[in-house]
């Protein structure tokens, strides 16, 4: 399919405005889910998430839509380096990014009735630590993300870029609460038949594989680097477990972690 492009040479236009100083601290106000890259721009088009404009270098749109279609309506502006980097703030070298609307969240319940594998995080402020776990859930099979109290925003830029694309197709949910009451959302996933089980380094937690033998339904609780789970988000949950570690070491960074913890996970599903 011929897309018709706009070549675009200022970068004042306004028509830029969706993908204009994208560095800046206020850039997320914006609410826009932004994708850079080929492989990122395509999945942000196969998603649930409505496209607002495309824009790109002459030779990566070239490449990008032989590949790709570009639904009826949705702007292509076709710029060159220099100008991008004017209008983004920092030289954008894949040369291809989008701007999309958010969409809804999945609902809470809608992920409870057909998930087996669910993540649930507290207090993870690191976008790429959520973006890494989230490419990290697609890959090991978890359904879903849930977020506790304290998280960064799951549609920041660089969540996007850092997970491949995977948070625009990978269900999450927020959980209801405060620093001190979100755990209290916990009780939704127990009902629904998920045994809890907290990560942390604790020599005296159950061995990860112990804690998740048998069990039907799973939810992996995760904490910030450096302080973990709260004490009382581990009281909520039903089980704590380690990942065991070689003599002189007491612990994995997030993301290494909970990779580990969905790889084992997927293992004892076998």
């Amino acid at each position: 399919m011929t897309q018709h492009r706009i070549r675009i040479d200022d970068p004042t236009d306004p028509r830029f405005d969706d993908v204009r100083d994208l560095n800046r601290s206020d850039a997320a106000d914006r609410r826009l889910v932004i994708a850079e890259g080929n492989l990122v721009v395509g999945r942000l088009l196969e998603s649930r998430f409505p496209v607002r404009c495309v824009v790109g270098f002459p030779a990566k749109l070239d490449a990008f839509l032989e590949e790709h279609e570009i639904p009826d309506g949705v702007p292509v502006y076709e710029v060159t380096r220099e100008t991008l980097a004017a209008v983004a703030g920092f030289d954008l070298h894949r040369g291809l990014l989008a701007a999309a609307h958010r969409a809804p969240e999945t609902p809470l319940a809608d992920i409870l009735t057909t998930a087996r594998t669910v993540a649930v995080l507290e207090g993870v402020g690191d976008h790429e630590n959520i973006g890494s776990m989230f490419r990290n859930a697609a890959g090991m099979g978890v359904d879903a993300i849930l977020f506790g109290n304290g998280c960064a925003d799951p549609l920041y830029r660089r969540v996007v870029r850092v997970s491949m694309g995977h948070v625009l197709r990978t269900p999450f949910a927020h959980l209801e609460g405060s620093y001190t009451t979100w755990q209290r959302s916990l009780e939704q996933l127990r009902e629904a038949g998920f045994h809890l089980v907290s990560l942390t380094p604790d020599p005296a937690a159950e061995h990860l594989a112990d804690a998740l033998a048998g069990r039907e339904k799973v939810a992996l609780l995760v904490g910030a680097e450096g302080p973990g789970l709260t004490e009382h988000a581990m009281r909520a949950t039903d089980v704590r477990a380690r990942i065991p570690m070689a003599p002189g070491t007491d612990s994995l960074n997030l993301a290494t972690s909970a990779a580990i913890a969905f790889y084992e996970r997927e293992r004892s599903l076998r």
